[in-house]
Parts: C-alpha cells; structure tokens; sequence
C-alpha cells in the first residue's frame, strides 16, 4: 500500500491516472451546500419599436 499500489488514491496521483479511487474532475463535497440552478438566458424581443 503505497507509491505502487494502483488501486488507492496515493497510487493514482504518482501514476498520474484516473479511476475509481481517483475520479478525473472530482470536487469536494462541502457540507449543507445547495446545488446551484441555471437558468437559461431570457430571450430578447425580435422586434423592434418602429420610431415615427
């Protein structure tokens, strides 16, 4: 369990591999947080007032 084991964590980071012990893209979980929503951009008007 160290340097050369490729299933842990400490294994993954000095191979410079991705799996399960060591998700690619990984971010850490932060207590009582809320998933943030997006919303979608509102739409202009296509149109356009006419100046007269």
């Amino acid at each position: 369990m160290g340097k050369g084991d490729r299933k842990t964590l400490r294994g993954k980071t000095y191979r410079s591999s991705y799996g399960n012990s060591r998700p690619h893209g990984a971010k850490p979980a932060v207590a009582g947080a809320k998933a943030t929503v997006t919303k979608p951009a509102a739409k202009k008007a296509a149109t356009r007032k006419k100046s007269a």
